[in-house]
């Protein structure tokens, strides 16, 4: 087992030949001891899966397809926005609004049209995580979210496959490789999910947009160990990186000898206390509703404020470099953790009125605050964003 030190087989069995044009482009790699024609040939036999064509799909798939993997997969259902550019290299300002997929597959066609791109311009979820992992070798794991990396982690475990995993946010990274059969997996190193809301995403939390060629420049080098049997790949190792110091640390994991073989898929948003998706979620709304206004109701309440009509507090519950990029007049910043660990306190004999960046952390806060005794809290549907699309579009968003 690789947990020791020790060299995994190849993944993929070598492709027959190599064309004349495959020679010459991949020629730096045929001259490495080390590595050579076999390797390149593996290479060239080898069909990936990359998730999310965002923040580590970008170099991921750019270095991936550089390498002269055979076949690439991306899944991804989103569309370029121009806030992806600070981090998301492989698009650019002519894809703002396109498929993140489409967009990836023009790119990786400009820059090794002998890649074959597969695209899955599907959200990943447990009906068909299953059958888009089996026609691929590896899988490599991109995504900002608890629900989806648990959702990876058990698909490639029923189909016995390996897979690498990345994570970043704001300086720090991690990486690792991820095989059931030969070490530990995913759910060794986070056995339970995190408290919804305790782990702000990218887009909550930002992130140092080179941090994402750092972290998926690591994935891709273990993505190529595995494939061809080069060197030691990270199995049951997590390397983590912290861009500040420009430093980086080993934490060892091991496979829990008492770890029940997952067999099937589960529900994942629950897994994670997550609201479920589509009808369930409404369902859940309705049973259980946060008292709530709309940006145009707030927009009629704040005018009413400005004439003396009514008095109320409006508080922003982001975090200081989101407020500073965009806000609404009048509001006051409390961040979301500050409210909650009770370091900031809101009035309870006042009406007040709360809102993020899309109405998520503000609900939370409003739950709590109700839960508290607060009778007089509202949440601010759609937050921010909603509030520039309606109101004030010439204001930026993020």
């Amino acid at each position: 087992m690789s947990t020791n030190g020790q060299a995994l087989a190849p993944l993929v069995d070598p492709d027959a030949m190599l064309t004349r044009e495959e020679t010459e482009r991949y020629s730096r790699h045929l001259i490495i001891p080390e590595f050579g024609m076999t390797a390149q040939q593996r290479l060239k036999n080898a069909r990936v899966l990359v998730i999310g064509a965002g923040g580590l799909g970008s170099p991921a798939l750019l270095y991936l397809a550089a390498a002269g993997v055979g076949t690439l997969g991306i899944v991804d259902d989103d569309v370029v926005d121009l806030s992806n550019l600070q981090r998301q290299i492989i698009h650019g300002v002519s894809n703002v609004g396109q498929s993140k997929a489409e967009s990836a597959a023009q790119r990786i066609a400009e820059l090794n049209p002998l890649v074959t791109v597969v695209k899955h311009e599907v959200r990943l979820d447990n009906s068909n995580a299953v059958d888009i992992f089996s026609g691929y070798d590896l899988i490599l794991d991109g995504t900002d979210n608890f629900a989806t990396r648990y959702l990876v982690n058990d698909a490639a475990e029923i189909l016995g496959k390996p897979y690498v995993w990345g994570s970043i946010l704001r300086f720090d990274g991690q990486v690792s490789v991820f095989w059931a059969k030969h070490g530990p997996s995913y759910r060794d190193l986070y056995p339970d999910a995190p408290p919804p809301g305790s782990v702000p995403s990218c887009a909550e939390g930002g992130v140092l947009g080179v941090l994402c060629a750092q972290i998926g420049s690591v994935m891709v080098n273990e993505a190529i160990k595995l494939i061809t049997g080069t060197g030691v790949p990270l199995l049951g190792r997590v390397l983590i990186f912290d861009a500040l110091e420009m430093s980086w640390r080993e934490v060892r994991v091991r496979r829990d000898p008492d770890a029940v073989p997952v067999t099937e898929l589960m529900d994942y948003q629950a897994f994670c206390g997550l609201p479920a998706d589509g009808e369930a979620a409404s369902s859940a709304a309705s049973e259980n509703p946060i008292p709530s206004v709309s940006v145009a109701e707030l927009e009629q309440l704040l005018r009413e404020r400005g004439s003396g009509q009514r008095d109320f507090d409006l508080i922003d519950v982001r975090e200081p470099g989101e407020y500073h990029i965009v806000r609404i007049d009048g509001a006051t910043l409390m961040p979301k953790n500050s409210v909650l660990s009770g370091e900031l306190t809101v009035s309870a004999d006042r009406d007040v009125y709360v809102h993020c960046k899309a109405g998520g952390r503000s609900a939370d806060v409003v739950r709590h605050l109700r839960t508290e005794g607060h009778s007089r809290v509202y949440n601010v549907d759609g937050g921010i964003l909603e509030w520039v699309k309606q109101i004030e579009p010439e204001k930026p968003v993020y």
